[in-house]
């Protein structure tokens, strides 16, 4: 039997990298930091929680998806590994603004 490829997991988290607090994302899946958008490599599939990385996911850009919207782009710090994961309604559009300039956000 093939596992699916998205597992729904909507839970709050503290943020390894800002230290903060992270609400449940309500309508979807939360996978980052609203405040610092930092992930961390947890997951092979969406929500399979089966990568044993478990590195600091940093976000290094931004693409527009027409479908999707703002993409954020990620660089595993630990392996390298590049992911991608679609923005939340409630990120900090000001990070959001600055990869989208290509300014990397600093742990803000």
């Amino acid at each position: 039997m093939e596992s699916r490829k998205f597992t729904e997991i909507d839970e709050e988290f503290i943020c390894d990298n800002c230290k903060r607090k992270v609400p449940k994302l309500g309508y979807s899946c939360r996978d980052h930091c609203l405040y610092c958008l930092h992930s961390k490599h947890v997951d092979i599939n969406p929500g399979d929680r089966k990568e044993e990385c478990h590195g600091d996911l940093e976000p290094i850009g931004l693409e527009i998806n027409p479908k999707k919207g703002y993409v954020i782009i990620y660089k595993c710090k630990k392996c390298g590994q590049i992911r991608k994961n679609k923005a939340a309604k409630d990120d900090n559009m000001d990070l959001i603004i600055k990869l989208s300039a290509g300014n990397v956000p600093k742990g803000e």
